[in-house]
């Protein structure tokens, strides 16, 4: 069995003849750019055609590459309901009905809003199983999941179809009279097909009991006190509220579908695709998110947010939008579910916000573990993502103390570059300080770090910022340990002019803010320095930087001036 997740199309492997180099070449630059679209779909649509198109009688080769690819493309991309349909359709022609069955129940529930897919397998069950109560049940799975949607009517015709074929014109009654209290596009077309039924049968098979009693008695309400009516007349007043009722929910629903038309119609493109959506389709999403929030229904507010979330699958937005109401709603098992499906799913790794918010959610929850696996998972992925070190470190703190979340810090300084460990000690010290009020301890995390992070410009910034906003009653004092910073800056600091001219401009306005009656001179000294007209001595007194050290910034400098410039 092949694995799953990022990667695992690198273990497809086609052992057969046809076109095997074409098949290599496909693989290949799938492996080569995981996430573009073009390559998936051109090599499931060469897989399919193998052998004149895959069958039962097809080699074993090409029914096992067929296969494999159909996984990982639909692991990748589950929101593609047509190609559930078609693998689906290739299933049975390779091993007939219960392998199409498997590919179906895998399709819905990939993708549980799509009109298309569930029609396409109740359909296909109808043909299949001789069984009807099997199929209704299909059926009523189906309309759990997409009979609320605003272009349903393609699943319940399918639905009405099956019960009249089976002659169950009670099911048939009862099927128009549910599916035209729903607001969708065609519910006035049940309605007028319910409406035949009405002087057909009798009042019995037309309501419920519950309702037929209510109205029994409106009947009788209404004859009080006149003559006594013959039986017939009597049923001919029952069936007249009968109709009323039904037209009363008609004209109810009818003002539903009003209120969401606009909404609907702007929904251009209402199923999944990589490509991006126009800003005006994800501003209709979001007003229309808030009409149904503002009308309280708890079914049909989870119903919009799935359709959106199958259009607007890559976009985060949606994903934080839905959690938080879900959490809002006291859901607590539903809102970490969505959490998983956005993050393990939809939500690419670069975007690690949706994940984070998983890992809060989570230890709101007191599950301390798993809120620390969800960001040791993403640093698998993404190892110089510092905002989520800074938030595993945080995590740490907030329960461990400060002391251990240093510790977790300095483990992956250790481990990564120094762009990213210099940021990592600035995180180091502001918990120090903030937290443990170890001003002392601190500082030497800094210097303790001026080796490795030498080139970090954020290192030195942060470390100027540090003992510029320690608080000391001594100005002096003060100066001297930023002036010291600054020596370093130039002693050890690895770093490009413009980078250099940004923490010399730093110092200067420290200068001009705090510094002492040599200030003057000294940021005067710096303004002829950045300006190319300073005075040797004061250069070399300021930096000691010896020759090989000055070559180094000089061929680093020549490295950067002859990077290709961007277009």
């Amino acid at each position: 069995m092949l694995p799953v997740g990022r990667g695992a199309i690198a273990e497809i492997k086609y052992t057969g003849d046809e076109a095997a180099p074409e098949i290599e070449k496909l693989l290949a630059a799938v492996v080569e750019k995981e996430d573009e679209f073009d390559r998936w779909e051109a090599l499931v649509a060469r897989a399919s055609d193998l052998e004149g198109g895959v069958t039962r009688n097809s080699s074993p080769s090409a029914i096992e590459l067929v296969r494999n690819v159909y996984d990982a493309f639909l692991q990748k991309f589950p929101l593609f309901f047509g190609y559930w349909k078609k693998y689906a359709d290739l299933e049975f022609a390779i091993g007939g009905t219960e392998t199409a069955d498997m590919v179906y129940e895998r399709g819905v529930s990939a993708v549980t809003t799509s009109v298309d897919l569930w029609a396409n397998y109740c359909d296909h069950k109808t043909k299949t199983c001789h069984d009807n109560e099997i199929v209704r049940e299909l059926f009523e799975r189906g309309a759990h999941f997409v009979g609320l949607d605003f272009q349903s009517h393609p699943f319940w015709d399918k639905y009405i179809e099956f019960e009249e074929r089976a002659h169950e014109s009670g099911n048939v009654v009862a099927l128009c009279s549910r599916v035209f209290r729903l607001p969708i596009y065609q519910f006035s077309r049940y309605y007028e097909k319910f409406r035949t039924y009405i002087a057909t049968l009798p009042a019995e098979q037309l309501v419920d009991e519950e309702t037929l009693g209510r109205l029994k008695l409106a009947v009788e309400a209404q004859n009080q006190g006149q003559p006594q009516k013959a039986p017939q007349e009597l049923e001919r007043d029952l069936l007249a509220l009968i109709n009323q009722d039904y037209f009363d929910k008609y004209t109810t629903t009818q003002q539903a579908v009003q209120e969401r038309w606009n909404y609907e119609q702007a929904i251009k493109r209402a199923y999944f695709h990589v490509t991006e959506l126009e800003e005006d389709e994800l501003d209709n999403w979001r007003k229309y998110l808030d009409y149904e929030e503002k009308q309280g229904d708890f079914e049909r507010t989870c119903f919009l947010y799935e359709r959106c979330l199958v259009a607007c699958a890559l976009y985060e937005e949606f994903w934080f939008r839905y959690a938080r109401w879900m959490f809002s709603q006291g859901k607590d098992e539903n809102t970490r579910l969505i959490y998983m499906r956005a993050s393990c799913i939809f939500v690419p790794i670069e975007y690690p916000q949706i994940r984070l918010n998983w890992a809060r959610f989570e230890e709101k929850l007191g599950q301390i573990s798993n809120a620390r696996d969800i960001h040791e998972a993403i640093l698998m992925q993404a190892p110089d993502l510092v905002g989520v070190i800074k938030s595993l470190a945080g995590l740490v703190r907030r329960h461990e103390g400060p002391d251990a979340a240093v510790k977790v810090l300095e483990e992956y300084i250790q481990e990564r570059n120094s762009h990213v460990a210099g940021i990592l000690v600035a995180e180091q010290a502001r918990i120090l300080l903030r937290c443990k009020n170890a001003p002392e301890e601190a500082r030497q995390a800094y210097k303790d770090k001026e080796e490795k992070c030498s080139d970090s410009k954020d290192f030195w910034y942060s470390y100027l910022e540090f003992e510029t906003n320690e608080p000391t009653p001594d100005q002096e004092d003060a100066q001297k340990r930023v002036k010291a910073v600054f020596q370093q800056v130039h002693r050890k600091g690895r770093l490009s002019p413009d980078e250099l001219k940004t923490l010399s401009s730093f110092y200067m306005n420290f200068l001009l803010d705090r510094g002492g009656e040599d200030a003057a001179e000294e940021y005067m000294q710096l303004d002829q320095m950045e300006s190319g007209y300073a005075s040797k001595d004061y250069e070399l007194a300021l930096s000691k930087l010896d020759l090989q050290q000055r070559h180094e910034l000089a061929l680093d400098q020549q490295k950067i001036d002859n990077l290709p410039k961007r277009q």
